[in-house]
């Protein structure tokens, strides 16, 4: 029960101040303003679902690891704090980022009078991988809100970290979607819900994912220790 009312707390730190609230809003504008642009400028009989997802959740991914960078930050206030609550918190709330970015990607070509053949083709696969592709974005914004100690580094690290890994990675190929988070986003919903791009996310979320948490956890509860015998 404590957990679940842990979680339920880190929700409404998500929304406990007017710049958390502003942060959620611009992250699911964002992904707006990526399906207007894209209307724009694409002829009625590219305009899919599938087309629109990649830049909707591309732009989504980008201040949506904002939020879990303060989440995570959070928790250098209650040093004793589980961990486990808050990724959990975060990535319902990835989870509903993804959502909504799947939900601007299925209205958009509605909305813009697409002449497509099969405008919604393959519909289930694009939106698991969108909400996949968030929750992984999420999760490098908790890992780094672990181990940077403020925000205002961490915040643009999930930005400059990632998408430097991909640039620095070019050389090698196909390599670099195997091994960065955008990478595994453009694969997933490139391929939906089969293909070799779940097995490039899989490998980018173990890496920015799980690994990256891991150790900001092992780092969080040594600066602990070492507070504790500082005491």
């Amino acid at each position: 029960m404590a957990t679940n009312e842990t979680i339920v707390g880190t929700l409404r730190r998500a929304v406990g101040t007017r710049g958390r609230r502003v942060l959620l809003l611009v992250t699911v504008g964002v992904g707006v303003l990526a399906a207007v642009a894209l209307m724009a400028g694409l002829p009625a009989a590219e305009r899919t679902a599938a087309t629109f997802g990649e830049p909707v959740h591309a732009f989504i991914s980008v201040p949506l690891p904002f939020v879990g960078v303060l989440l995570a930050n959070d928790l250098r206030r209650t040093p004793g704090a589980p961990v486990l609550p808050t990724l959990a918190g975060a990535t319902l709330i990835a989870v509903a980022a993804g959502l909504a970015g799947d939900a601007i990607s299925v209205a958009a070509p509605a909305v813009s009078g697409s002449t497509a053949p099969d405008p919604w083709a393959n519909l289930g696969g694009i939106a698991v991988a969108g909400v996949s592709a968030q929750v992984l974005a999420q999760l490098v914004g908790t890992g780094l809100g672990l181990l940077i100690a403020r925000p205002w580094w961490g915040c643009p690290a999930t930005i400059v970290l990632p998408l430097g890994a991909y640039a620095l990675l070019t050389p090698l190929g196909a390599a670099r979607d195997w091994l960065t988070p955008y990478g595994a986003l453009r694969g997933v919903l490139a391929e939906g819900s089969g293909g070799v791009g779940w097995a490039r996310w899989a490998t980018a979320a173990l890496l920015w994912g799980a690994a990256l948490n891991v150790v900001g956890v092992v780092v969080r509860r040594r600066r602990a220790a070492t507070a504790g015998t500082a005491a």
